[in-house]
């Protein structure tokens, strides 16, 4: 595996485990200041700052998230990163249903300095079961 998608797979990873361990410091580090979410479960867009505090609050809480980096389509073009994988996912949404959802998802990055990324827009798009 080259050190560049080492590298941009540990970056997704440590996306994940900030989400699953409400770690809104972490998730603030992770993420660019103009950071952009498109939802799984509704496609609604969230801005950074709406998700660090629905995950430090608690309105939003990701109980499980497995990843599955050996699939995942890593790409870089110029100083951008992007990762295409696949999740699979538990989540409570701040009116307390709770979800669950196999997806893929499209995370970029940006380059921040060397060997470090920045998250700066993720989509999921939910995976129907056939």
């Amino acid at each position: 595996m080259s050190a560049e998608r080492q590298s941009l797979l540990d970056h997704d990873r440590r996306f994940f485990e900030a989400l699953t361990a409400a770690d809104a410091k972490a998730l603030a580090g992770l993420l660019t200041d103009d950071f952009v979410l498109v939802s799984v479960d509704d496609g609604a867009v969230v801005d950074r700052d709406v998700l660090i505090d629905a995950v430090a609050s608690g309105a939003v809480r990701f109980p499980a998230i497995e990843a599955f980096p050996e699939e995942a389509v890593v790409r870089r073009v110029g100083e951008v990163g992007i990762v295409v994988g696949r999740t699979g996912m538990n989540f409570t949404q701040p009116d307390g249903t709770a979800f669950s959802a196999g997806s893929r998802y499209t995370h970029v990055y940006v380059a921040d300095s060397p060997g470090t990324w920045r998250l700066t827009s993720a989509q999921g798009t939910t995976i129907k079961p056939t």
